[in-house]
Formats: structure tokens, C-alpha cells, sequence
């Protein structure tokens, strides 16, 4: 079967989680008062600080709209020559942990003469950076 690569949306569980938790401790502290001796202003401070990590998660949680097939296509079209050999990696960039696919490809030839790496948005497909180079790896020791 198909791999199918997880969406980066999922994060949004966690960030309700967060916030759901963060919002309780809040409450039970307002609810007990200042003369509980194991709620005290700690639980307050936990409870604002989840809430913001929620946030956070919350925001961080984009939908991966963009797949490696599409990115694959994307990044094969923008090198300039025949791709033979590719592969895909997710990562993120920036505070707001936006997907990008990282693609590297070689030519298309039994010794590669040329590869680059493609930058992808996960998010809109838009090409974020390109770099391509002839091939600097000897491989005429290699057999296949």
C-alpha cells in the first residue's frame, strides 16, 4: 500500500488538550482562593503557560495541503534537467513551524552528472529555494 505521510494538522489535538488543561488549572485556582495550601499561585502560572503552548500548537498545526508527489513534480520541473534518482523530506522553517518539502534529485544518466536540492511550501507549493550543481560525488568505483 501507498505510504501516506501524516498531516502536520494533527498538532491542533494537543493544543486543545493544552488549552482544555491550562483553562482548568485557572479555574481551580480562582475556585479554591489564596488560603489552599497545594493549589497555590504555581497552578496559575501552569495554567497560563499551557494555555499559551496551546496556542502556539494551535497555530503550528497547518494543513499539509501539499504532498511529496506534488512536491517531487514541482521541484523536477524548476531543476532544468531530467531527474532520474529523488527523495523527500518534510521539514519546518520558522517560528511558525511552516511545512516544507526539502527534495533532492539527480539526473537522469547511470552516473549522475548533475543534482540539486528543491525547497517546496508544504502549505501553497510555491518553490522557496533552488540550488543545483554538477555532480561533485565520484562514483567510478561504484557498481551496479
Amino acid at each position: 500500500a501507498p505510504y501516506l505521510f501524516p498531516n502536520n494538522s494533527r498538532r491542533r489535538i494537543p493544543a486543545v488538550l493544552y488549552t482544555l488543561i491550562g483553562t482548568g488549572c485557572i479555574v481551580v485556582r480562582i475556585a479554591v482562593g489564596g488560603d489552599a495550601v497545594l493549589v497555590n499561585n504555581g497552578v496559575l502560572v501552569a495554567g497560563i503557560v499551557l494555555i499559551a503552548l496551546g496556542l502556539y500548537h494551535w497555530q503550528g498545526g497547518w494543513d499539509l495541503s501539499f504532498d511529496e508527489e506534488q512536491a517531487l513534480q514541482a521541484a523536477t520541473r524548476e531543476v532544468g534537467f531530467p531527474v532520474g534518482h529523488a527523495s523527500a523530506q518534510l521539514g519546518w522553517r520558522g517560528l511558525r513551524s511552516r511545512p516544507t518539502w526539502r527534495i533532492l534529485l539527480y539526473s537522469n544518466e547511470p552516473t549522475p552528472e548533475h543534482r540539486g536540492l528543491v525547497l517546496v511550501d508544504g502549505i501553497d507549493g510555491e518553490i522557496i529555494d533552488r540550488f543545483t550543481e554538477r555532480n561533485p560525488e565520484d562514483w567510478t568505483g561504484d557498481t551496479a
